[in-house]
């Protein structure tokens, strides 16, 4: 089995690198295609499947991960099922008579960064001075539902006296991710990832 990632930005690669092989295990074969931002993978993902298409090995699962942000998630969800449904691969939405998923669509709510939230041990494991009790808080005891994930966490990292000059997502997510345990990890859209890669190998 071959996992063939595409990703909206660096901070997503870095992570992915450190969590795949915790999810699928360190003998499955992928690769993580990076693309400039949100907007420039929908705007080119038509071409990229369209590219895939004639050739698409068997064992081969195309899986397309964007943040929500601000949009609606089924809206965007539906945008990605149609494109994939355009290009002829099938979806688990969109199934063909070939009896397989090509592509899987997948959205981090809001942000890359609520799967941050999501296993707080590891947060406090990469910065130890971030309060103990964060977890405990009301706001961010559902990671999915924080509002402006990548700015939250900005703002505990700056009052913890880290990276008051801005947040360097990719630095973060490298240091936060070596710590993750995807079996503990509290986000909803997180374990809709993870398990639907671990179901794809059954």
């Amino acid at each position: 089995m071959h996992f063939e990632f595409l990703v909206e930005e660096l901070s997503a690669e870095t992570a992915l690198y450190n969590l795949i092989p915790k999810i699928v295990g360190p003998d499955i074969s992928y690769y993580i295609r990076v693309f400039q931002g949100k907007f420039d993978l929908l705007k080119k993902l038509p071409e990229r499947l369209r590219g895939y298409r004639p050739w698409l090995p068997d064992d081969w699962l195309i899986i397309v991960l964007l943040d929500k942000d601000r949009e609606d998630c089924v809206q965007l969800k539906a945008k990605m099922e149609e494109i994939a449904r355009q290009e002829g691969l099938s979806t688990k939405s969109n199934p063909s008579s070939i009896g397989k998923i090509q592509v899987m669509n997948r959205i981090a709510i809001e942000e890359l960064e609520a799967w941050f939230f999501g296993d707080v041990v590891a947060l406090k494991a990469a910065y130890p001075r971030i309060p103990k009790a964060l977890d405990k808080k009301s706001k961010y005891r559902n990671p999915d539902a924080i509002d402006g994930t990548c700015e939250a966490l900005e703002r505990i990292l700056s009052r913890a006296g880290y990276y008051r000059g801005g947040l360097p997502k990719k630095e973060v997510a490298r240091r936060v991710s070596e710590y993750m345990d995807p079996a503990r990890n509290t986000s909803k859209s997180f374990q809709v990832f993870r398990d639907s890669l671990c179901q794809m190998l059954n």
